[in-house]
């Protein structure tokens, strides 16, 4: 036999919840009555691969749908990623030669899947079939808090036959880690509540499809049909007691969708039904998730999967391979707490469960867990349950929305709500971009005001209540038992635990939504009946995942493949399209604790003591360890995921620089614009290789618009009262000028060199910002849009969003251009002829030859039309009789330099300075976006 390296139990159970120095199993558990078990267990034995699919997964988007769509269709996938066959075959033989019983099927019979695909062999094991096949005695212990705990001594074998084909394994029994404390530093915790925006007296309670509409849902109030969704609910499935009173749990569901408002009738499955039982607790969980996805996406079927239900494991399992009903979406709110060690047998099968759902083509959706920075384990330090944060599934946190009446008597939020009301500009550009669109006498008490992080975490005197041994506030940090995904690296993120010694890994979570404190979802009570309020990032996870079905929906519709693994499309399109994300800048999630005699806490109605050791995270600016990416603006998300998406399946992109061993280049001839964003005055010099340009610029206005400001301006519904409240800050300085093909380019800021952010991400869509080690940053980005129309076509409609924010007569010319430079038949732009060239290439708009705006402060749509896949589209702006160009070199002159009147704002997003000469260098006189896809389909994101 062959032992396995770090198989023994505390490495699947109790990986950095322990002193290094606690390696005995009974006493880690502080087991009593140790002795042989009399009771078996069913362990999964997952074999290798046939071939790595590391390569295919780390492509990009489109290339990964293309190739998996490709190789489902010709029957290769799982011949290719799957066991091979004739392995499979010899360790199932292997396995029945030495008696013992294989459980399950292709089909996941009785919660356990077993196939060739799913490279996994589920056996049955007593105990002494384990110590055959283990090499070791299966144990069992009592404990004081988990009861029967069965375990084994020291690292398993196995057979040499078996070994050399394994890749993991699954004890199929559920457990939570043993723990200890681990740093003796304690903190004192300020009274009263200790996260803002949560201690309202006032809480809203909405229903679910409420509270997708307040984060602009695409197909929210639709009628739509959207596809399965299926739901991880190990234990209960669809049990309900009292059936004979009170109806079955179809009718329960059918009840709770009438009261909420909604009409339709509940369309689910059950998976594994016969191993479903009433249980409270789970059916609460239950209760909870069915609310949110049965009214957020009421035309959708969904599956309940119980698994075995030993462990969470064997519900994925039988989920992710249902080819039956095949689920586009999963959503989980259960994690197995097991904390296993990253070399682990037992890491790598959980691990790999996600890579199935990958290839399979299924979105999965995780809570984060609702116990704060230390995730209710007694360590003193962060922890997070390692099994639910792959890097092949969107990891979800939780916020706290609260209205204007909820937060009115939330005395946490006093002052916010205090200097919004006397106007203070700072507070509420924060507010915008964390989400508030309406202003002023808009501003009603039940519009969203505020997001915060959740954190009902309250200190009065020593007692907290609730506290952190409760579900009371978002999960969230680094799981350091991973390397940090690629997505998450090219988004800039080196994801770094704040425990001592630190420690990279894969950042959680990833998005956030509306969780509790000041907010609730109204859902039915556990049994079913009653409504109540209820939440965590249980209820957030499932929010999430019924977006991502509505988004798959209008994927279909423009004829694209659904999302399955996404991760990356989400990077993206935060760093190209940021207002498709609320930034939650308020708040945290600081939980850490120890046995200590500090505070009172209470659990399960006993009263214990701890003492604080303040480990946690903070919401910040940007992507944070509490919310994420942020909350989502749900059109906005899904037009920027349907434009990465049409530009990667049917584009190859040339990237606005390319790297050539760490020198950034332009491949092509192109105008580019360099802007600056500067927090004071600096000078700095872009260098083209055999020629520089010096620059002085100044500093940013303190409001200078933002790429999240411009796109987020571009709905209908967005405040005119908080477009003109940010108008007239100037940007820094704009640099522009035709860079020919082969040229090398660099750029210092005040002598400092800068590196390329995110670069990864943003240059296929046209721009890059090159930044210091102190945030200064210079954006280079094209003057001109390439149209990625939906599928690759041609003679398509584009819609064009204006928001004006300047007071003049203002108007834009649509044309054609050659290349990036904006050369027309040879004519570079100021040439003479130009303007005449460029008249005869301008398309036809909706309303004749340009588009106007609708005046100071408001928004408008137009369309250009019979657009081709591939145009490279210029602008012209008409403003009052002046005419300015996107070419700087076509405009008027000031010190011998052609005016540049075009800022970049991100995706096909452009804003302009209306005024002869430059005027007050805000760009945002009109702020014009380009979208080559919403128009497609039915039109849904119109």
């Amino acid at each position: 036999m062959a032992e396995l390296a770090n198989s023994t139990y505390l490495d699947f159970t109790s990986t950095g919840t322990l002193p290094a120095s606690v390696t005995n199993v009974a006493d880690a558990y502080q087991l009593t009555g140790v002795g042989p078990a009399t009771t078996g267990l069913v362990v999964g034995i997952i074999l290798e691969r046939a071939n790595d699919p590391a390569t295919l997964l780390s492509s990009d988007w489109g290339t990964r749908q293309a190739t998996l769509a490709q190789m489902e269709a010709d029957g290769t996938l799982w011949s290719t990623f799957g066991a091979d066959a004739a392995t499979f075959a010899s360790v199932q033989s292997t396995l029945q030669g030495m008696g013992l019983t294989i459980v399950g099927d292709a089909s996941g019979a009785n919660g356990y899947v077993t196939s060739a695909e799913s490279r996994t062999i589920w056996v049955e094991l007593d105990p002494t079939d384990f110590a055959t096949l283990f090499g070791t005695t299966l144990m069992v212990g009592q404990s004081a808090n988990l009861g029967q705990v069965l375990y084994w001594d020291g690292n398993l074998n196995l057979p040499d036959s078996i070994s050399g084909s394994l890749a993991g394994l699954w004890p199929d029994f559920p457990i939570n880690a043993a723990t200890a404390n681990l740093t003796d530093a304690t903190v004192t915790l300020p009274q009263g509540a200790q996260g803002q925006g949560n201690s309202s007296g006032d809480i809203t309670q909405l229903f679910p499809q409420d509270i997708a509409a307040a984060y602009n849902f695409p197909l929210s109030g639709t009628s739509v049909e959207t596809g399965t969704l299926g739901i991880i609910e190990p234990y209960v499935g669809d049990a309900v007691t009292d059936i004979a009173t009170y109806g079955t749990f179809e009718e329960r569901v059918n009840a709770y969708l009438q009261t909420a408002g909604v009409n339709a009738t509940a369309d689910f499955y059950v998976s594994n039904r016969e191993n479903q039982y009433y249980e409270g607790d789970a059916a609460g969980e239950r209760s909870l998730d069915v609310a949110v996805v049965s009214t957020v996406v009421p035309n959708s079927r969904f599956g309940l999967y119980v698994g075995s239900s030993g462990t969470v494991y064997t519900a994925y399992q039988t989920a992710i391979w249902d080819t039956a009903n095949n689920p586009g979406v999963l959503s989980s709110s259960w994690s197995d707490g097991h904390a296993f060690s990253a070399d682990s047998p037992f890491a790598v099968a959980y691990r790999e469960l996600f890579v199935d759902a990958a290839l399979r083509g299924v979105s999965v959706f995780n809570d984060a867990y609702d116990g704060g920075s230390g995730n209710e384990t007694e360590t003193g330090l962060t922890n997070l349950f390692a099994a639910s944060m792959s890097a092949y599934t969107m990891v979800v946190g939780g916020t706290s929305l609260s209205t204007v009446a909820s937060a009115d008597v939330d005395v946490t939020l006093s002052d916010v709500i205090a200097s919004a009301q006397a106007g203070n500009l700072g507070t509420i550009w924060q507010l915008v971009r964390g989400g508030l669109t309406q202003w002023s006498s808009s501003l009603s008490d039940q519009s969203v005001f505020i997001e915060t992080a959740w954190n009902q975490y309250i200190l009065d005197g020593t007692a907290l209540s609730p506290s952190y041994v409760e579900n009371a506030a978002t999960s969230g940090g680094v799981d350091t038992t991973q390397p940090t995904p690629g997505y998450q690296s090219d988004y800039g993120l080196t994801p770094t635990t704040v425990n001592p010694g630190g420690g990279t890994g894969r950042g959680a979570p990833d998005v956030a939504a509306n969780a509790g404190g000041n907010m609730e979802y109204t859902v039915p009570d556990e049994n079913m009946r009653n409504t109540v309020g209820s939440g965590g990032t249980s209820a957030a996870t499932p929010l999430w995942a019924s977006l991502a079905t509505q988004i798959n929906a209008v994927f279909q519709d423009q004829g694209l493949p659904t999302l399955g693994y996404s991760n990356d499309l989400y990077y993206i399109a935060s760093a190209i399209a940021p207002a498709s994300f609320n930034d939650i800048t308020m708040g945290n999630n600081i939980s850490s604790y120890i046995s200590g005699t500090d505070y009172q806490v209470e659990k399960d109605g006993t009263v214990f003591s701890i003492s604080a050791t303040g480990y946690g995270y903070e919401a910040t600016e940007g992507y944070d360890l509490v919310s994420g990416l942020g909350t989502p603006n749900g059109v906005l998300l899904t037009r920027a995921l349907s434009t990465i998406a049409h530009s990667q399946l049917y584009y190859d992109l040339a990237p606005v620089l390319e790297n050539d061993a760490g020198i950034w280049g332009a491949d092509g001839t192109q105008n580019l614009i360099f802007q600056s964003s500067f927090s004071s005055a600096e000078s700095w010099m872009v260098d083209f290789g055999d020629a520089s340009m010096t620059l002085s610029g100044g500093a940013s206005g303190t409001f200078a618009w933002t790429a999240a400001l411009a796109q987020q301006s571009l709905q209908s519904g967005f405040s005119a009262d908080l477009v003109t409240m940010f108008d007239g800050y100037a940007q820094g300085q704009v640099y522009q000028t035709t860079v020919n093909a082969g040229t090398d380019l660099s750029i210092t800021v005040g002598g400092a060199a800068t590196g390329a952010y995110q670069s990864a991400l943003t240059a296929d869509y046209g721009f890059m910002d090159f930044v210091t080690a102190s945030g200064a940053s210079v954006e280079v980005a094209r003057s001109v849009a390439t149209a990625t129309t939906a599928s690759g076509l041609d003679d398509m409609d584009v819609v064009v969003r204006l928001r004006q924010n300047g007071v003049n007569d203002v108007s834009v010319l649509f044309y054609q251009v050659d290349d990036y430079a904006g050369t027309i038949n040879g004519l570079n732009p100021g040439d003479a002829g130009y303007a005449a060239a460029a008249a005869a290439r301008g398309y036809e708009t909706s309303e004749g030859s340009s588009l106007s705006g609708d005046g100071y402060g408001a928004y408008k749509e137009g369309r250009i039309l019979d657009v081709d896949a591939g145009d490279l589209i210029a602008m012209q702006l008409t403003s009052n009789g002046n005419t300015f160009w996107a070419f700087s070199q076509a405009n008027e002159q000031v010190n011998g330099q052609g005016v540049a009147h075009l800022w970049s704002y991100g995706l096909n997003t452009w804003g302009w300075e209306d005024l002869h000469g430059g005027g007050d260098r805000d760009y945002n006189d009109l702020i014009v976006q380009l979208d080559f896809t919403s128009a497609s389909g039915s039109g849904w994101l119109l």
